[in-house]
């Protein structure tokens, strides 16, 4: 019969950083550890069920999971795919791209965590796991059949609701954005490059992204016009690819309505690594997606924050 942890411990493993800590602690004591002292604390964490809590998905599967996507995308990408309307009432975009870029993702997750829940955009949710995987096959799928590279597959990785690994990754660039629980990276053709926002802190100095002010209509679209006319530099329609540039520090401000948890979860940890943040226009956590402010700085955020809520 399993034993109750004691309390001090129960207290440092409330939370996914607090287990992370506490793994290496233990991981420490163990390598010191002689042979029968050191099964002893393997089977005490095992029986607890903490590894597979503590430790993340590696970066390795994330890219498995995007060279499967990519195999589906890129060849279709400026291929005359065919293009299917998901909504009658408005033109909603999906392509075989899609559906195929979501199954080869779905299919490496069931053989390497068929425990894990899954929610994409083309196939909906499986699962009731707190282990989560949140797929975009094509984030911006007007982009890809039109033939722009800023679209992009979208990855991520929710613990207990909270987003902490991620990747997004641009086949036809060469590039990928990475997350991988402790920093945030940037992989061009060979090169890997840690992410770093920007210390810009003035709206009057930050460059402003978002896919269309139209978007915005009726009712934000005075709070939006002002924040776009107190930037420096307004730019739009690049989906994906702008969360990752704000990461990448050549952006400094990204603001975007009505997204749904697939088209930001990957986001989240690339941003939030790489020294930025990001939330919902109410301030709160912004996995569930809604209306999403991203910046390099407090400063820069608390400033979109305060106009867009006027």
């Amino acid at each position: 019969m399993q034993k109750s942890l004691p309390p001090h411990i129960k207290a440092s493993v409330a939370s996914a950083d607090g287990r992370r800590a506490w793994g290496k602690r233990c991981a420490a004591r163990i390598h010191r550890s002689p042979g029968s002292q050191r099964s002893a604390r393997i089977w005490v964490l095992w029986s607890h069920g903490f590894f597979a809590r503590m430790i993340l998905p590696d970066v390795s599967f994330l890219f498995e999971l995007a060279d499967a996507a990519d195999a589906e995308t890129l060849p279709r990408f400026r291929a005359g795919t065919a293009v299917d309307n998901k909504r009658a009432a408005d033109f909603d975009p999906v392509t075989e791209a899609d559906r195929a870029a979501e199954r080869a993702i779905l299919s490496a997750i069931a053989a390497r965590y068929p425990d894990h829940a899954v929610l994409g955009e083309e196939f909906g949710a499986s699962g009731t796991s707190d282990r989560l995987w949140v797929i975009d096959p094509i984030d911006g799928t007007r982009a890809f059949i039109s033939g722009v590279p800023v679209w992009g597959t979208l990855i991520g990785y929710c613990e207990s609701g909270r987003a902490r690994v991620g990747i997004m990754s641009q086949p036809f660039t060469g590039e990928r954005f990475v997350a991988d629980g402790e920093a945030a990276w940037g992989l061009h053709r060979g090169t890997r490059t840690r992410l770093a926002v920007r210390d810009v802190r003035r709206l009057d100095e930050a460059t402003l992204f978002t896919t269309s002010p139209r978007l915005f209509e009726p009712k934000g679209t005075p709070p939006f016009e002002a924040l776009e006319a107190k930037a420096r530099l307004t730019r739009f329609g690049t989906d994906c690819y702008a969360f990752c540039m704000l990461a990448a520090g050549q952006v400094d401000l990204v603001v975007e309505t009505g997204l749904k948890p697939y088209d930001i979860v990957a986001l989240v940890p690339i941003i939030e690594q790489a020294g930025g943040i990001i939330t919902r226009l109410d301030g709160g956590r912004p996995e569930s997606g809604g209306d999403i402010v991203a910046a390099g700085t407090p400063e820069l955020h608390a400033a979109a924050l305060a106009m867009l809520n006027r």
